[in-house]
């Protein structure tokens, strides 16, 4: 055999053998006890629906033992498992098994053993929707840190399978003394081609992607409060609804939540992709305005608004820092001519303050049914309260209910749908208390949410040692194009400043009854421990 002939030889033979490791199966064990419970496995993936173009579910065994050996069947396909401790699945032969349980379930069962003694579990199913989900979503991942600004990235993930990339990344424009925090990463009907994101402090100015073009802007006017916050595309017009916030934080000494955010002010511009030209849509006194969302049709624009009355009109933020759990939040919406552009009174949609509770982030599903909102005991910033919940509005009766299947005692917040309304995203602290993870529910048509499960990753134990948070999940039907070097090179240079054009600004009437809405004053609140 030539020189030439043996390397092709030995290639070919390296080749095989890689393929044989890696479709090679461990045998499931012949003697085994049976156990009268089913496995503890992280992440939770039993009796869960999951959608037939999901990534593999790769989980690790938390059960007493050295290995274990998961069998995975659906029908005729049968396939096993078992690295030590954790479950990793081939990908093609997932997607094998998915695309023949598709409206059905995939059957698990797992085996434990020590010492060549082995224990059989209750065996779980996984069930497979028939309806798909998005490929790709996108998050910002941040670590715990209150005054600094190190290491920020908007990120999206394909689904699908495990491949993840930065869509920006902070580090590459400025450090340290120029540091630069990132967030409100907002699509346009869940494409990507019109898209933003802010950039502030060091280099600071809004990202707008505008038919797949950039530009910097600055939305901050002398008539406006700040810079655009919270955002919310349109889903036919090129404009975008703002909220602009006069923001700070506080820190728990005796608290789970161990930080408040608190907006001091807040009210809701409108900005013109086009002619880069923001105006009001309310900036009512005494009214913190925040979280606008816009209906499937924009015909509507929701938002969240909490009444409060300052006492002290020296130091705003110190006594907002004292009576921040007499900060309530409703839903209120308002009608928007998309001719004219103009917007019509403020309605009350779901009086939540009366009930002594605070509602945050409403997101309307893509036909127009549903509504999605966190709520909780008080404030806006439910990310940091373990009591938050996700909530859902019936938008034809009004009727409001706290999702079912997928709450926890921790923080639930940042909920989202997808692109076909069968499948909510949300941000979870459930694992641990202190990094938010993102969880997918499925939605079916009778308005019943399954229970959640966390987006998998390749190493089933990834979420036990990744130390950062995932903030504002959002579903994308494709990925952002740009790269983050384009993004960077658009950064560095200079804002282009918007203008400021003077609108008639409504007031507040009741959603029900049309009367306008005499807001009470905010009580006294009781001592607060901190």
């Amino acid at each position: 055999m030539n020189y030439m002939n043996r390397i092709n030889y030995i290639a070919i033979l390296t080749v095989a053998v890689l393929m044989v490791a890696c479709t090679s199966h461990p045998s499931v064990p012949a003697n085994c006890s049976q156990e009268d419970k089913a496995p503890t496995i992280f992440p939770d993936y039993t009796e869960v629906t999951i959608p037939a173009n999901i990534a593999p579910m790769n989980f690790a065994v938390r059960e007493a033992g050295e290995e274990c050996v998961a069998r995975l069947s659906c029908g005729t396909i049968q396939q096993t498992y078992g690295d030590g401790k954790k479950v990793v699945i081939d990908e093609d032969e997932w997607h094998e098994l998915l695309k023949a349980a598709k409206g059905g379930q995939i059957k698990v069962e797992v085996f434990v053993g020590k010492d060549g003694s082995w224990k059989a579990y209750k065996p779980f199913n996984i069930y497979v929707a028939e309806e798909d989900i998005d490929e790709y979503i996108s998050y910002r991942l941040i670590k715990p840190s209150y005054v600094a600004y190190e290491l920020l990235t908007i990120n999206q993930r394909n689904i699908t399978n495990f491949e993840e990339k930065d869509i920006y990344n902070n580090m590459m424009v400025g450090t340290e003394a120029t540091g630069q925090c990132v967030n409100c990463h907002s699509y346009r009907n869940f494409k990507t081609d019109n898209m933003q994101f802010h950039m502030r402090q060091g280099l600071g100015g809004t990202m707008i992607v505008k038919d797949n073009q950039i530009k910097k802007i600055n939305l901050k006017t002398d008539s406006t409060l700040s810079a655009g916050v919270y955002p919310a595309w349109h889903p036919t017009e090129d404009v975008i609804a703002y909220s602009t916030n006069s923001t700070g934080q506080s820190f728990h000494t005796k608290d789970k939540a161990k930080i408040e955010v608190q907006d001091t002010k807040s009210d809701l511009i409108l900005y013109d992709v086009v002619k880069d030209e923001v105006s009001n849509i309310s900036c009512q006194p005494n009214e913190l305005e925040v979280f606008p969302a816009w209906d499937a049709t924009g015909d509507y624009l929701y938002f969240c608004s909490a009444h409060f009355e300052y006492r002290d009109t020296v130091a705003p933020e110190t006594e907002m820092i004292h009576r921040y759990k007499e900060v309530l939040y409703s839903l209120y919406r308002k009608s928007f001519d998309k001719k004219t552009r103009e917007f019509g009174q403020a309605e009350l949609i779901y009086d939540a303050a009366s009930k002594q509770r605070s509602v945050s982030l409403p997101r309307v599903s893509p036909d127009n049914k549903y509504m999605l909102f966190a709520e909780g005991d008080f404030g806006c910033f439910h990310v940091w309260h373990p009591h938050a919940d996700i909530f859902i509005m019936d938008m034809k009766t009004q009727e409001v209910r706290k999702v079912e299947n997928i709450n926890s005692d921790q923080s639930e917040s940042y909920p989202t749908w997808s692109s076909n309304g069968r499948w909510i995203m949300f941000a979870s602290r459930r694992d641990d208390g202190n990094y938010t993870r993102p969880y997918i529910a499925y939605f079916d048509k009778n308005g019943k949410a399954h229970k959640a499960f966390e987006v998998p990753q390749k190493d089933p134990n990834f979420y036990t040692f990744q130390g950062r948070s995932y903030n504002r999940p959002e579903f994308m039907i494709e990925p952002v194009t740009i790269t983050p070097q384009e993004f960077a090179e658009v950064a560095k240079q200079d804002p282009i400043q918007c203008t400021f054009k003077s609108t008639k600004v409504s007031s507040y009437v009741d959603g029900s009854t049309g009367a306008s809405v005499q807001k009470p004053a905010a009580t006294d609140s009781a001592a607060i421990s901190r």
